[in-house]
């Protein structure tokens, strides 16, 4: 094989572990977990009781935060972060980017004596002004017009991170412009979570439930990713500039033996692992599952589901420690959606629910049948999700994420809601109008008198459905791997909130503030939306074809790809949805539309120019060496009287010629620039990908007949199998 190849192989073969194994024995995870956040225990132990109280109540009650009180938590934090070994500060925020961004000071400030002291001011801790200019702003922000600014927002704590040579006092915030729009995605995320804790305070008003104290929306991301060795990595131009593989011959061997799913980890792998949850408990992350997934290589890490605005923050610090720790154990992380083709792309499965003092708002409890409250939460989620499955739709939209929407891995782009046999039955029988019981959950025996009979749920799952009902929240399916989870978290937020909001006017005009008239008015409004959007409920197989149809028939869009997803955005009904509940203006939600049109032309014209580069100057000189060899073996063969066999030589010649022309087709194609960038879009989705996916057929075959020695690629039997 090449020499890049055989070295890549003889550094994996060579590799040993580096560090020092953590002793659990001697520093159990219960002891080092929320050791770097300056969480609770560390401000009730540091601030004077006032301010103590007046924080809490802005953290826990969503009071607003008191200015007067800010020089106190910062003299805290900072004393707090100093002792911990911090020299600056970062104020942390998420541009539309869907990166994390970071702004380092330092503590140091000159005394003008030639000495220095360390100081950090409640104006520091509230407000910072990074430069807003580079940033992505779809309109809002001339280059020209760079200021910003980063607010603090109490609600996240502030964190400790570690590096070798010393360590940042971390501090999320808010990113705003000049002129007080979001450019970022915790603002809007806020706000969102804001609008639905106000129409659910009011729904559970009319239930009796005066002090709930706030609402808050909750996450739980369950991240899949891959890991490979970080020699191949390197020999991969199209990993290191695109993230996926843009050539790639399928090995002998996938995922068809259904051998790697929850299989033994790897031990490097597993040590990787160890580290970074280590490192993530420290962050406070409560990080609960590792496993190996569904495709070689691929595996998944999912926290236990906590506070939406903290989720955000721990899924970022998850995507940053997993990539960061991957180099450390020699490896690479990849978090694209589809970085091999013919296997399992990745995921962000993200689970939603709504909790208050009062507990978990869609716990159905053992007779959810009875459970009125938690059938109108229920119905108000169904509700919105059928009106409103655009909205889903596009914002988890993007040139990857096109890759894996409905394939045989991931939730079709026809959103729907799986129910689960149980509630499913509930809902049918209250639309007939007559309830009478709740199917048990009841045990499950498996035949061997040694084993305990095991509970059984009232329903199966569905891992095909987008939107599925899974014990006491909702699974987002369709978010990519690579995605912040705020976009579609606030997307959630703020449908539920517009339903909630119609559902507490509805029963508020039927009641007229008579508590005895509710249960009459919730009976007559479940029937009625369910009657109205049980169109969205399907407990089927989202996979198969006859789903198109029936979904087709039920009047659900079937989004297929980002450019058509992602005009839904900017429909009249969408744009006054999230302008109403003080979640994006008009002119916000305009500048997210041209900016995840700009990412997705940005995506595939960086993918096409990395597939010509690579196929022009690595795929075809091989080729030509392997034609030049054929051709001087043939001529050797007819000077000793022998008539040599062309067929591989015929073979070779043909794809060397398709190939040449398919990559002239793709120049051509990638060549275009014109029109406005909605234009841009279609073209790149109707000519590019055409194009580019004809140059990886011919490519792919050529690396089917090519000697080993001469292929300049990793190959997927490599980089899969070889850990």
């Amino acid at each position: 094989m090449t020499t890049a190849r055989a070295s890549a192989i003889a550094a994996i073969n060579a590799y040993r572990p580096t560090g020092q194994a953590w002793n659990f024995r001697e520093t159990p995870t219960s002891e080092i977990f929320g050791s770097n956040v300056f969480g609770d225990a560390e401000m009730r132990a540091r601030l004077p009781k006032s301010v103590y109280k007046a924080l809490q109540a802005t953290i826990k009650r969503g009071k607003p935060i008191d200015p007067s009180i800010a020089d106190a938590v910062a003299l805290a934090m900072k004393d707090w972060a100093i002792e911990k070994g911090a020299t600056h500060y970062a104020h942390v925020f998420y541009p539309l980017t869907g990166l994390t961004a970071e702004k380092h000071d330092s503590f140091l400030t000159p005394t003008g004596e030639g000495t220095a002291v360390a100081e950090f001011s409640g104006k520091e801790l509230i407000q910072g002004e990074p430069d807003a200019s580079s940033f992505p702003s779809g309109g809002l922000r001339a280059t020209f017009e760079a200021r910003g600014y980063t607010a603090w927002d109490p609600t996240s704590p502030a964190y400790i991170l570690d590096n070798p040579n010393g360590t940042t006092l971390c501090i999320p915030t808010a990113f705003c412009s000049w002129t007080g729009e979001a450019l970022d995605k915790k603002t809007p995320l806020l706000r969102s979570m804001q609008a639905v804790d106000k129409q659910a305070r009011r729904v559970l008003e009319l239930f009796g439930h005066k002090d709930v104290g706030q609402v808050t929306a909750s996450a739980g991301p369950e991240q899949e990713y891959f890991l490979i060795d970080r020699n191949f990595y390197f020999n991969r131009p199209d990993l290191v500039m695109t993230g996926r593989t843009l050539f790639g011959a399928r090995p002998p061997k996938g995922q068809e033996f259904e051998d790697q799913y929850f299989g033994a980890i790897p031990e490097r792998v597993l040590a990787c692992m160890l580290e970074a949850e280590r490192e993530l408990y420290k962050l406070g992350v409560p990080v609960k599952t590792r496993h190996n997934e569904v495709a070689p290589s691929q595996y998944e890490i999912a926290p236990v589901y906590e506070n939406a605005n903290i989720a955000t923050d721990h899924q970022q610090a998850i995507m940053q420690t997993l990539t960061r720790l991957a180099q450390k154990y020699g490896m690479a992380c990849l978090l694209h959606e589809k970085p091999f083709a013919g296997i399992n792309g990745s995921g962000k499965h993200v689970n939603w629910s709504l909790g208050c003092k009062l507990g978990n708002l869609l716990e159905p409890g053992e007779t959810p049948h009875e459970n009125m409250q938690f059938l109108v939460f229920c119905a108000a989620v169904i509700r919105a999700v059928h009106l409103h499955g655009d909205v889903l739709r596009a914002v988890v939209a993007s040139s990857a994420n096109d890759h894996r929407l409905g394939a045989n891995e991931a939730p079709p782009a026809i959103i729907s809601i799986f129910l689960g046999d149980q509630l499913t039955d509930v809902f049918e029988q209250i639309e007939r109008g007559k309830v009478t019981g709740s199917k048990a959950s009841g045990t499950l025996s498996v035949g061997v008198d040694t084993l305990p009979p095991l509970p059984k749920h009232a329903g199966d799952r569905n891992r095909t459905s987008p939107f599925a009902f899974t014990g006491n929240k909702f699974e987002f399916r369709a978010v990519g791997s690579t995605q912040s989870i705020p976009g579609p978290h606030l997307a959630l937020n703020t449908i539920v909130a517009e339903s909630l909001d119609w559902v507490a006017t509805e029963l508020e005009t039927a009641t007229g503030g008579d508590p005895s008239r509710l249960p009459a008015a919730v009976e007559k409004l479940l029937q009625r939306i369910i009657t109205d959007h049980k169109a969205v409920i399907f407990n089927g197989n989202g996979y198969a074809e006859e789903w198109q149809v029936e979904a087709k028939r039920r009047g659900l869009p079937n989004l297929k790809a980002t450019p058509e997803a992602l005009d839904a955005l900017v429909t009249p009904t969408n744009l006054s949805l999230f302008a109403t509940y003080g979640v994006l203006s008009e002119r916000e939600m305009r500048s997210r539309y041209e900016i995840y049109m700009e990412r997705y032309c940005k995506d595939l014209n960086t993918e096409a120019q990395a597939a010509i580069q690579i196929a022009k100057t690595m795929l075809l000189p091989a080729a030509y060496r392997y034609q030049g060899e054929l051709v001087d073996i043939a001529s050797k063969l007819k000077a000793l009287g022998q008539s040599p066999h062309l067929g591989t030589l015929e073979k070779l010649m043909k794809l060397v010629g398709d190939l040449e022309s398919r990559i002239e087709a793709l120049e051509r194609a990638a060549g275009h620039h014109g029109g406005d960038v909605r234009a841009e879009m279609a073209h790149f989705h109707d000519d590019v990908i055409p194009a580019m996916a004809a140059v990886r057929e011919t490519a792919d075959l050529l690396e089917t007949i090519l000697p080993d020695d001469l292929w300049p690629l990793p190959t997927y039997r490599e980089m899969l199998f070889i850990r």
